[in-house]
């Protein structure tokens, strides 16, 4: 080995270890200034960010102000996933990004690309101060003043709308669009004779090709356009980005290109300085791997902009304009300047522009824009309306309640922002990687060019320098770092248009696990609230002449059982007259006279009071109450005239979807506070074979636990409200949300539609994108494992096959457009439908807290009544949870009563203010067979 090559060798093992220093050594972090109680950092982004590691004190509010100085997609939005804070950068702009600092750690963010990145470090309050100093993890630099002026724009969060900030990203999209063809174009055109020369000069010989096209300097004034003016993109964000310590895909380009540049415009400019057989200029490789480079950038941007169709879809749905009665007469004005309590009308096909309450009118509303369920909702008065849904063919006369930041598809957006700006578990795993990428492939070009220099064929210099610059050009950090963020994207974007929020990408990676899904039992499968299921007529009277009576007797009572009656018989299309008389017995019933009858309905206690017989209809009762259903009794003119119940029914969706979670290989739970005779018929209607029964609300995260020490993972499906710490212990919690509540914040997926198919959807969107992550980070690891051994030159000692860097520029595109690409195709995923078959009857497996040792009630007290009528009977040995109100005896889920009693004998639950100030006033003392549900409810309360 010759003095040279030792200086080769011995040059390459300190540069590697300079670069080892100057990549991970230690840095100064910029620190945050106070100023009137808040702290402010400057950030200026050019390439990178400055500084990238920024140092903050714990509990002060703080105003980042990015300064961006460039354009160009990549850095067009700064990303805090930890924080759930995502900003867009309008180019050559300030703009002010607001934190709250809360607890001390490292928090990084990045682009949105997730390209470049910077870090946050958040420092307890104690004895912290404001002035620079180093950190070891070697993230950060010292920042520089503002360079320049600029100009100012407002803050981010609700000061700048969704619709502003798309509006900006669009701009910018299109601006670069068209700046990146321009570019590509005139590479083209100018490398086109230059790489026809030489491929032609190597395929025919000398005589194919003009003298001139082949001049060395020819070439350069055909090249150097290419160089530097459709190559400045690159070349000013690759150097800038060494510049801050750092490096990026456009660094790799940018070594790889001015190395064959410069050597070129060296063998040009003076040949006399190297031997005679290595005077080669790459001119054609530096044009064809700068065009191909922006050419697959343009088609990656063209791309992309795709991947952002959900949230451009969503605010394509609002309304511009509502026609508001103010003064007496319509006036159609701006959906910006509707107030709330403002007056709407709504005409035939039109947009609803806010939230808003019905106030007079009837017609079906298509909601799938928001809530993704195809078939149309009839809205009456007295109904909630969603801005952006489709009003049907009737008028409507709406009240606004939520206008501009407050409205559903508002959140709904935030929601789809916040999710789109988090990072999925797996995507540390891809940061993790890159964060050492582009240092390693640096390095391994040095040690490529040192080994091909020192040990390579004649001509040396020109194999080690073709090696060390395909290395460069093949190496792409860049699909690695669009792996995952692009698919949650697209995945969360699918999902809101199905009508799920997806508040996080964990949550979208965690749900494709799941094995065991947990349903809360009212208001999840079941409809929530009590509906006339059952009429059975006693001999010689009419059914709908019963209904009609009893609809009269009960239409002005406010109780929960006989507001169902009601709306069942005008859903029935019945009409009736106006009761006289109306008396409400506390604790039995309501007497009426309606159509010249008497009618009582209620307990079987206020029909004997009144000297009416009620054994013909006794074995109703008992077969009802079996059903888990509520039997109201009907007695008219002194006869027994029939039985009414009342129960809360199964959504008419929600066995489809238990049996489309079995058919994913998810074992479904049922969760309820109902006694298990009830809680078993409900399961068996749907086809669940496991119930947790008797379960009061402060213990439902209990067996949330539970079922994750048996190895489980969990979603627990609920209310959001009062399933708050079971969605929360669930390893993922999804919401059932109705109306417009929908910001849940115990969830992590949320429901708008309420119906259990958008979990079946969840749990399949979830499958897809981590599917299509995991094919993403196949293209971005397979194009760099295998393309840079073969372009170091590993095959040629054995098969003298060398990369060329041309071919290396394209497949370095080709990786980047194929992860891109890839992440599109998830836009075709859609929901399908749920076969509507009837599920097999089946006799659930149904568990009690007593079952698993979770604490009840004291076996010394077998009659004390303790949440909601819970007994020890010493004949049964076992829990019997019968949650039931005091007074009227109507069964109750203890989440969702309206109000509550604790005495010395135990805690109440009661239906309606109404009973609870029955109870209050002692009219209806509790004793042990009203409070286990034994006697009949009285409907009126």
């Amino acid at each position: 080995m010759g003095a040279v090559d030792v200086t080769v060798v011995v040059a390459a093992v300190v540069l590697i270890g300079g670069l080892g220093w100057y990549f991970f050594g230690p840095r100064r972090a910029g620190a945050a200034r106070l100023e009137g109680g808040l702290q402010r950092v400057d950030v200026t982004v050019r390439g990178g960010y400055s500084p990238n590691l920024i140092k903050v004190r714990q509990g002060t509010p703080l105003e980042l102000v990015f300064d961006r100085q460039e354009s160009g997609e990549c850095t067009s939005r700064v990303v805090f996933p930890d924080l759930k804070v995502s900003a867009g950068l309008p180019a050559h702009t300030r703009t002010t990004v607001r934190l709250a600092p809360d607890r001390p750690g490292t928090f990084g963010f990045a682009c949105g690309m997730n390209m470049i990145h910077g870090t946050l470090l958040v420092e307890p309050a104690e004895g912290v101060t404001t002035v620079d100093a180093p950190h070891p993890d070697g993230h950060g630099t010292t920042a520089p003043p503002p360079s320049r002026p600029a100009r100012e724009t407002p803050p981010s969060g609700p000061e700048r709308s969704a619709a502003e900030a798309e509006a900006a990203d669009i701009a910018e999209r299109r601006a670069e669009i068209k700046d990146l063809t321009r570019r590509v174009a005139v590479g083209a055109v100018l490398t086109a004779p230059v790489l026809f020369a030489v491929m032609a000069h190597e395929l025919f010989g000398a005589d194919w090709v003009p003298g001139w096209m082949l001049n060395h300097w020819v070439q350069l004034a055909l090249i150097t356009p290419v160089m530097f003016y459709t190559g400045w993109p690159i070349h000013v964000t690759g150097w800038l980005t060494l510049r801050h310590r750092a490096a990026d895909m456009n660094s790799l380009i940018t070594l790889g290109t001015s190395a064959a540049y410069g050597y070129s415009l060296l063998v040009t400019a003076a040949p006399a300085v190297l031997p005679e057989d290595v005077r080669e200029v790459y001119f054609e490789a530096v044009g064809v791997i700068l065009t191909l480079i922006l050419l697959g950038r343009l088609l990656e941007a063209r791309a992309k902009a795709g991947t952002g169709e959900a949230i451009r879809a969503l605010l394509g749905l609002q309304a511009r304009t509502a026609r508001v009665v103010r003064d007496g007469e319509e006036t159609e004005i701006p959906v910006e300047e509707v107030a709330v309590g403002d007056e709407v009308v709504i005409r035939p096909g039109e947009k609803i522009p806010v939230d808003a309450e019905v106030v007079s009118g009837s017609s079906a509303v298509d909601e799938s824009m928001v809530t993704g369920e195809p078939m149309p909702v009839t809205k009456r008065s007295g109904d909630t309306v969603i801005g952006a849904t489709v009003n049907g063919t009737g008028s409507l006369r709406v009240r606004a309640a939520k206008v501009g930041a407050d409205t559903m598809l508002a959140q709904i957006i935030r929601l789809v922002q916040a999710a789109q700006a988090s990072k999925a578990p797996i995507q540390r795993l891809a940061d993790a990687v890159s964060a050492y990428f582009v240092p390693a492939v640096i390095a391994i070009a040095i040690a490529t060019f040192a080994i091909w220099f020192t040990l390579g064929p004649p001509p040396a210099l020109t194999l080690a320098l073709v090696s060390a610059v395909a290395v460069l050009i093949i190496a792409c950090p860049c699909a690695l770092g669009l792996a995952t963020p692009l698919s949650v994207m697209v995945g969360t974007g699918k999902g809101a248009q199905a009508g799920i929020l997806i508040r996080s990408a964990e949550a979208l990676e965690t749900a494709h696990t799941l094995d065991s899904v947990v349903l809360d039992k009212t208001g999840t499968v079941t409809q929530g609230r009590p509906v006339l299921t059952d009429i059975h007529t006693a001999d010689g009277f009419n059914e709908s002449e019963l209904l009609r009576l009893v609809a009269a007797a009960e239409e002005v009572s406010e109780h929960p059982l006989a507001q169902a009656v009601v709306t069942g018989a005008r859903e029935r299309g019945l009409t009736w007259p106006a009761a006289t008389g109306f008396d409400s017995v506390t604790g039995k019933g309501v007497r009426a006279e309606a159509s010249g009858h008497t009618v009582l309905v209620g307990t079987r206690l206020l029909l004997a009071d009144a000297g009416i017989d009620t054994t013909p209809l006794a074995p109703h009762l008992t077969r009802l109450s079996t059903e888990g259903k509520t039997p109201v009794l009907a007695g008219i003119d002194g006869r027994p005239a029939g039985v009414l119940a009342v129960a809360d029914t199964v959504k008419d969706d929600s066995a489809a979807a238990i049996a489309a979670l079995q058919r994913l290989g998810i074992e479904v739970v049922m969760l309820t506070g109902d006694n298990a005779r009830t809680a078993a018929a409900i399961a068996s209607q749907v086809g669940i074979t496991r119930v947790l029964a008797e379960v009061l609300p402060e213990h439902k995260s209990d067996e949330i636990r539970r079922l994750q020490d048996e190895g489980r993972t969990v979603g627990m499906v609920g209310d959001g409200i009062n399933d708050a710490p079971a969605l929360a212990a669930a390893d993922v919690g999804l919401a059932i949300g109705t109306g417009t509540d929908v910001a849940i914040e115990a969830a992590d997926i949320t429901l708008i539609s309420g119906s259990l198919t958008g979990v079946v959807t969840a749990i399949r969107l979830s499958r897809a994108t981590m599917r299509n992550i995991r094919q993403n980070l196949f293209f971005a690891l397979i194009y760099n494992a295998v393309g840079i051994p073969l372009a170091a030159g590993l095959l040629y000692p054995l098969w003298g096959i060398r990369l060329s860097p041309i071919i290396a520029a394209a497949a370095m595109a080709l990786s980047s457009l194929s992860v891109v690409g890839n992440s599109s195709r998830l836009r075709r995923w859609h929901t399908t439908p749920l076969p509507h078959t009837p599920p097999a009857r089946t006799q659930p497996r149904v568990e009690t807290p007593v079952d698993h040792q979770v604490a009840g009630p004291s076996e010394s007290a077998p009659h004390q009544a303790l949440s909601g009528g819970r007994h020890r009977h010493p004949d049964s040995g076992r829990s019997a949870l019968e949650v039931v109100d005091p007074v009227c005896g109507m069964h109750l889920d203890p989440a969702h009563a309206a109000e509550h009693r604790t005495t010395n004998t135990g805690t109440y639950h009661f239906c309606s203010a109404h009973c609870a100030a029955a109870f209050d006033a002692g009219q209806a003392p509790p004793d042990a067979s009203t409070a286990s549900g034994a006697s009949t409810p009285k409907p009126g309360g």
